[in-house]
């Protein structure tokens, strides 16, 4: 079995340099490919911890915050969230060693969390908060597979949807063969 190759991304060209010194939304927004698994897994590992305090506690502001943390991770990547930093700056590196794996599969997967944990919100704070507990267990179940079994599931149906054609291949080349990320 080939190791996948991760292609970086391609040299900012002129048409990418912002006009006038304007600013660069696309660095703004940008997401690591490829990310380490291990930050990755750790970050699951909080988004468990306060998911059950959450849940624990009947707390409709823990879905509120990490509703909050999914969007930035989403939309930043894991420059800004607190959970992410944590993992990424201070903990994955004491494990030593980096797994790097696709990052396109991965912000997919923190945008299911950020649907999930949004539509919670919702729920919860318009009376329906059985259903915002529903939605937060199924995201506990999702980030444990993850954390602890390094099953990413909203990886899985990343490479579903590519394999299928309604995820483009150029999105993630190294992600045409989900299985290959595995070893």
């Amino acid at each position: 079995m080939t190791k996948p190759s991760f292609p970086q991304a391609p040299a900012r060209q002129a048409a990418d340099t912002p006009v006038g010194g304007g600013i660069d939304w696309r660095a703004v927004f940008a997401f690591p490919n490829p990310v380490n698994e291990y930050a990755a897994r750790i970050t699951a590992g909080l988004v468990v911890v306060l998911a059950v305090v959450t849940l624990v506690a009947g707390w409709g502001w823990g879905l509120v915050a990490l509703a909050a943390g999914f969007w930035l991770r989403v939309l930043f990547g894991p420059r800004i969230s607190p959970l992410a930093l944590l993992s990424v700056k201070v903990l994955a590196p004491r494990i030593g060693h980096a797994k790097l794996v696709a990052g396109p599969p991965k912000r997919f997967a923190q945008g299911i969390g950020a649907a999930l944990t949004s539509a919670a919100v919702v729920l919860f704070f318009t009376g329906f908060q059985p259903a915002a507990w529903i939605l937060l267990a199924l995201l506990i179940v999702a980030a444990s597979l993850e954390a602890f079994a390094g099953f990413c599931l909203g990886c899985a149906i990343f490479g579903f949807l590519q394999r299928r054609g309604l995820i483009p291949e150029d999105v993630c080349e190294a992600c045409n063969n989900i299985t290959l990320r595995r070893t």
